[in-house]
């Protein structure tokens, strides 16, 4: 029979040669240096957590992983709490609005691919992990080189269509922190068009921009797209987060209520026919 989250908890404690009063008189310690009665955990709540299936708060666990000398996740994973699952469970929730994606920022390590398919070719289109001939766990500091390429990664919110249909919903954006200059010419199509992702005062923002002759900066969206054009100070009410340089999203996952075209999108089509 396996062992309970209390009944490990114990275990460790006894390996260490710590008595309950003295985990009571760290814990009580650790309060006191942190102005924090939350922190304090005395005998009768210790002998509570250990034998009778009581879980400590944060506050406790916080104690328990400085006195014992385990990192927070591991004394998570004895109660079934696995932090590294956190971006699987992450896709249960529909978040609306556009925004930064850092829920894994103090992940521990991730599986990367670490063989490829010598055959592989990055000028043709295939399949990626038919490419992949290996995957191994490697510790988020190996990657910290990583952080030189200056890329920030963003989430277009579920209910964000300002760039539909060439961004859809449930997109993650890679963003260049270097690329803030704001173009207005020089593209010869919508897919070459620098797509720039903005934060304000209130909400982040994921499309065309332009700034005109009064410093504005004006927000785009897709000719196809419901949503209308935004304009705030530039840069007093908003800031160029960087350039989206890349684009990952499911399409056989996106579910939009029916669209109906506005006036300027049917006049276009009138036109077009």
């Amino acid at each position: 029979m396996p062992l309970s989250g209390g009944q490990m908890l114990k275990r460790v404690r006894e390996q260490l040669g710590l008595s309950m009063r003295a985990v009571e008189s760290a814990s009580f310690a650790i309060a006191a240096k942190f102005a924090n009665p939350e922190f304090g955990c005395p005998i009768s709540r210790i002998c509570d957590i250990e034998s009778k299936g009581v879980i400590p708060n944060i506050y406790r666990l916080f104690s328990f992983s400085a006195i014992y000398g385990k990192d927070f996740r591991e004394l998570c994973a004895m109660y079934g709490i696995d932090w590294d699952v956190v971006s699987a469970a992450r896709q249960c929730a529909q978040i609306p609005k556009t925004h930064l994606f850092s829920a894994n920022k103090s992940a521990g390590a991730c599986l990367v691919p670490t063989s490829l398919d010598p055959a592989f070719d990055p000028r043709r289109t295939t399949s990626l992990l038919r490419m992949i001939q290996k995957w191994e766990l490697v510790p988020i500091a190996f990657l910290s080189r990583l952080a030189d390429l200056k890329h920030t990664y963003a989430f277009v919110g579920t209910e964000d269509l300002t760039m539909y249909p060439l961004v859809l919903p449930g997109s993650l954006l890679q963003v260049d922190d270097k690329r803030r200059q704001v173009v207005n010419e020089g593209w010869r199509s919508e897919y070459e068009r620098p797509i720039y992702f903005i934060e304000t005062r209130s909400e982040y923002f994921c499309s065309w921009c332009k700034l005109d002759e009064h410093g504005r900066l004006l927000l785009q969206p897709h000719p196809l797209s419901p949503a209308t054009p935004r304009v705030f100070r530039y840069p007093q009410e908003a800031e160029i987060v960087g350039q989206v340089v890349g684009i990952a999203m499911r399409l056989e996952t996106f579910d939009s209520e029916p669209y109906v075209p506005s006036k300027k999108a049917r006049t276009a089509a009138n036109f077009v026919d």
